[in-house]
Protein backbone atom coordinates (compact mmCIF):
# COMPACT_ATOMS: atom_id res chain seq x y z
CA UNK A 1 0.00 0.00 0.00
CA UNK A 2 1.10 3.59 -0.29
CA UNK A 3 -0.06 6.84 1.45
CA UNK A 4 -0.09 10.23 -0.32
CA UNK A 5 -0.37 13.89 0.88
CA UNK A 6 -2.25 16.64 -0.69
CA UNK A 7 -2.23 20.59 -0.13
CA UNK A 8 -4.15 23.12 -2.54
CA UNK A 9 -4.88 26.93 -1.49
CA UNK A 10 -7.12 29.61 -3.22
CA UNK A 11 -8.19 32.89 -2.38
CA UNK A 12 -11.79 34.29 -2.46
CA UNK A 13 -12.76 35.63 -6.04
CA UNK A 14 -13.41 39.02 -6.79
CA UNK A 15 -15.94 37.96 -9.27
CA UNK A 16 -19.36 37.90 -7.06
CA UNK A 17 -20.81 35.62 -9.56
CA UNK A 18 -18.76 32.98 -8.92
CA UNK A 19 -19.80 30.19 -6.79
CA UNK A 20 -17.70 28.53 -3.96
CA UNK A 21 -17.55 24.38 -4.44
CA UNK A 22 -15.82 22.59 -1.84
CA UNK A 23 -15.75 19.00 -2.26
CA UNK A 24 -18.12 18.83 -5.15
CA UNK A 25 -20.63 20.58 -2.85
CA UNK A 26 -21.70 24.31 -4.24
CA UNK A 27 -21.80 25.82 -0.83
CA UNK A 28 -24.63 29.12 -1.67
CA UNK A 29 -24.24 32.55 0.44
CA UNK A 30 -20.49 32.60 0.25
CA UNK A 31 -17.72 34.40 -2.36
CA UNK A 32 -16.00 31.51 -4.34
CA UNK A 33 -12.69 31.21 -4.82
CA UNK A 34 -10.17 31.98 -7.40
CA UNK A 35 -9.16 29.62 -9.98
CA UNK A 36 -8.74 28.47 -13.53
CA UNK A 37 -10.96 25.67 -12.61
CA UNK A 38 -13.71 25.74 -10.06
CA UNK A 39 -11.00 26.16 -7.53
CA UNK A 40 -12.62 23.26 -5.21
CA UNK A 41 -9.64 22.95 -2.85
CA UNK A 42 -10.89 19.81 -1.62
CA UNK A 43 -11.04 17.74 -4.62
CA UNK A 44 -7.73 19.46 -5.65
CA UNK A 45 -5.91 18.52 -2.40
CA UNK A 46 -7.71 14.53 -2.81
CA UNK A 47 -6.42 14.59 -6.49
CA UNK A 48 -2.65 15.47 -5.46
CA UNK A 49 -2.91 12.83 -2.58
CA UNK A 50 -3.68 10.20 -4.84
CA UNK A 51 -0.69 11.23 -7.54
CA UNK A 52 1.45 11.20 -4.67
CA UNK A 53 0.50 7.84 -3.88
CA UNK A 54 0.37 6.49 -7.20
CA UNK A 55 4.08 7.98 -7.82
CA UNK A 56 2.13 10.17 -10.63
CA UNK A 57 3.52 13.61 -9.58
CA UNK A 58 1.51 16.25 -8.71
CA UNK A 59 -1.92 18.04 -10.22
CA UNK A 60 0.21 20.81 -11.69
CA UNK A 61 2.13 18.62 -13.95
CA UNK A 62 -1.07 16.75 -15.75
CA UNK A 63 -3.71 19.76 -15.47
CA UNK A 64 -1.81 22.95 -16.41
CA UNK A 65 -3.71 25.90 -14.98
CA UNK A 66 -3.06 27.70 -18.23
CA UNK A 67 -4.69 24.96 -20.68
CA UNK A 68 -8.08 26.69 -21.74
CA UNK A 69 -9.67 23.37 -22.11
CA UNK A 70 -9.72 23.38 -17.91
CA UNK A 71 -11.13 27.24 -17.54
CA UNK A 72 -13.89 27.10 -15.44
CA UNK A 73 -14.07 22.57 -15.77
CA UNK A 74 -15.41 21.06 -12.59
CA UNK A 75 -12.82 19.27 -10.32
CA UNK A 76 -15.18 16.31 -10.37
CA UNK A 77 -14.03 15.68 -13.94
CA UNK A 78 -10.05 16.07 -12.65
CA UNK A 79 -10.37 13.92 -9.81
CA UNK A 80 -12.00 11.40 -12.46
CA UNK A 81 -9.42 11.58 -14.84
CA UNK A 82 -7.00 11.06 -11.68
CA UNK A 83 -8.20 8.38 -10.65
CA UNK A 84 -8.17 7.02 -13.93
CA UNK A 85 -4.52 7.61 -14.00
CA UNK A 86 -4.03 5.46 -11.20
CA UNK A 87 -5.89 2.56 -12.38
CA UNK A 88 -3.69 2.42 -15.17
CA UNK A 89 -0.65 2.15 -12.74
CA UNK A 90 -2.28 -0.73 -10.90
CA UNK A 91 -3.38 1.45 -8.02
CA UNK A 92 -6.94 1.94 -6.24
CA UNK A 93 -7.72 4.76 -3.41
CA UNK A 94 -8.47 2.13 0.13
CA UNK A 95 -9.74 5.34 1.81
CA UNK A 96 -9.06 9.15 2.29
CA UNK A 97 -8.98 11.96 4.69
CA UNK A 98 -9.82 15.47 4.07
CA UNK A 99 -9.23 18.56 6.23
CA UNK A 100 -10.75 21.87 4.96
CA UNK A 101 -9.19 25.03 6.85
CA UNK A 102 -11.52 27.68 6.73
CA UNK A 103 -12.71 30.76 8.88
CA UNK A 104 -15.94 31.21 6.77
CA UNK A 105 -18.05 30.23 5.72
CA UNK A 106 -19.25 27.67 8.55
CA UNK A 107 -19.27 24.30 6.77
CA UNK A 108 -20.29 21.43 9.49
CA UNK A 109 -23.70 20.25 7.65
CA UNK A 110 -22.07 20.44 4.16
CA UNK A 111 -19.03 18.06 5.48
CA UNK A 112 -21.35 14.74 5.70
CA UNK A 113 -22.48 14.81 1.69
CA UNK A 114 -19.02 16.01 0.25
CA UNK A 115 -18.06 13.14 1.92
CA UNK A 116 -20.68 10.82 0.59
CA UNK A 117 -20.11 12.25 -3.15
CA UNK A 118 -15.99 11.96 -2.69
CA UNK A 119 -16.52 8.09 -1.55
CA UNK A 120 -19.05 7.53 -4.63
CA UNK A 121 -16.71 8.87 -6.78
CA UNK A 122 -13.17 7.73 -5.26
CA UNK A 123 -15.28 4.10 -4.45
CA UNK A 124 -13.40 4.04 -0.86
CA UNK A 125 -14.32 5.67 1.82
CA UNK A 126 -13.43 9.27 2.05
CA UNK A 127 -13.52 11.27 5.69
CA UNK A 128 -14.30 15.03 5.03
CA UNK A 129 -13.55 17.65 8.13
CA UNK A 130 -13.08 21.25 8.87
CA UNK A 131 -11.13 23.31 11.09
CA UNK A 132 -10.23 27.01 11.17
CA UNK A 133 -7.23 29.08 11.07
CA UNK A 134 -8.33 30.81 14.48
CA UNK A 135 -7.89 34.10 13.09
CA UNK A 136 -4.07 33.82 11.89
CA UNK A 137 -2.62 33.98 8.43
CA UNK A 138 -4.26 34.61 5.07
CA UNK A 139 -6.83 32.20 6.00
CA UNK A 140 -7.38 33.34 9.26
CA UNK A 141 -7.97 36.67 8.00
CA UNK A 142 -10.67 35.37 5.62
CA UNK A 143 -8.68 35.71 2.17
CA UNK A 144 -8.96 32.37 1.12
CA UNK A 145 -10.03 28.34 2.21
CA UNK A 146 -6.87 25.66 2.24
CA UNK A 147 -7.38 21.97 2.23
CA UNK A 148 -4.92 18.76 3.19
CA UNK A 149 -5.60 15.63 1.94
CA UNK A 150 -3.83 11.85 2.89
CA UNK A 151 -4.70 8.83 0.47
CA UNK A 152 -4.15 5.33 1.22
CA UNK A 153 -3.75 3.60 -2.64
CA UNK A 154 -3.82 -0.48 -2.18
CA UNK A 155 -2.38 -2.30 -5.65
CA UNK A 156 -5.02 -3.65 -7.82
CA UNK A 157 -3.00 -5.71 -9.87
CA UNK A 158 -4.07 -4.03 -13.00
CA UNK A 159 -0.77 -1.99 -14.09
CA UNK A 160 -0.36 -1.14 -17.43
Amino acid sequence: MRAGLGFDVHPFSDDAGRPLVLGGVRIDGSPGLAGHSDADVVVHALCDAVLGAAGLGDIGRHFRDDDPALYGVASAVILSEVLLMAADAGWAVANADCTIIAESPLLARHLPIMSELLSSSTGAPVNVKATRAEGLGAIGRVEGIACMAVALLEPTGNAD
